[in-house]
């Protein structure tokens, strides 16, 4: 997808404002494994994922609990550091080779002060992040892991032909032996 739909399809506004989003936008390209967002730094862009798969974690003594998983057409943003300007508690890691496109949020900023079209825009961004993180809480509170884990599949299913098993459990609270008994039961 390109960056006007993935604009757009967040908040439709009006072309000249799309076009100076798109100008202050730049395409990169990184490898599998790197991290795109770490923790305790304060992140200065946010992302649209053209092509690939992310998710996000946080370490913990036993290992990495993951909280999330991006595809493509979605945003990778630490909220804490896009709205308080402060060091984020996340990592982001990329589960494939992707395209990226990427936004610094100073010159974001500066666009949401200059043209209400864009502020609007910024406002939905974060209005439609904060519903899924609290979709996410909210599974993760009322859901049994099987109920995720069929939620998974419903609605991502080549999530689960692209992510690691390992990360999956991590995502859904479980080990990957308990996984693979909630796999065996679905078939």
């Amino acid at each position: 997808m390109n960056i006007d739909f993935i604009i757009n399809n967040i908040y439709s506004i009006p072309a000249a404002s799309s076009l100076k989003i798109q100008q202050i936008t730049s395409l990169i390209n990184l490898e599998k494994g790197s991290l795109l967002l770490k923790a305790d730094k304060v992140e200065k862009s946010i992302y649209f994922i053209k092509k690939g798969i992310v998710r996000g974690y946080t370490s913990l003594e036993n290992g990495d609990l993951t909280f999330w998983f991006g595809l493509e057409n979605q945003v990778v943003v630490s909220m804490k550091s896009y709205v308080n300007n402060e060091p984020s508690y996340e990592n982001i890691e990329l589960l494939e080779d992707c395209i990226l496109y990427e936004i610094n949020t100073d010159e974001l900023l500066q666009l949401y002060n200059e043209d209400i079209h864009i502020a609007n825009w910024g406002r939905k961004l974060a209005e439609k992040e904060l519903v899924k993180t609290e979709e996410r809480l909210i599974s993760r509170q009322v859901k049994t892991a099987t109920q995720r884990y069929t939620e998974l599949l419903t609605n991502t299913p080549d999530l689960l032909l692209r992510v690691p098993l390992g990360h999956i459990a991590s995502y859904l609270g479980i080990t990957q032996v308990s996984l693979s008994r909630i796999r065996s039961k679905i078939k």
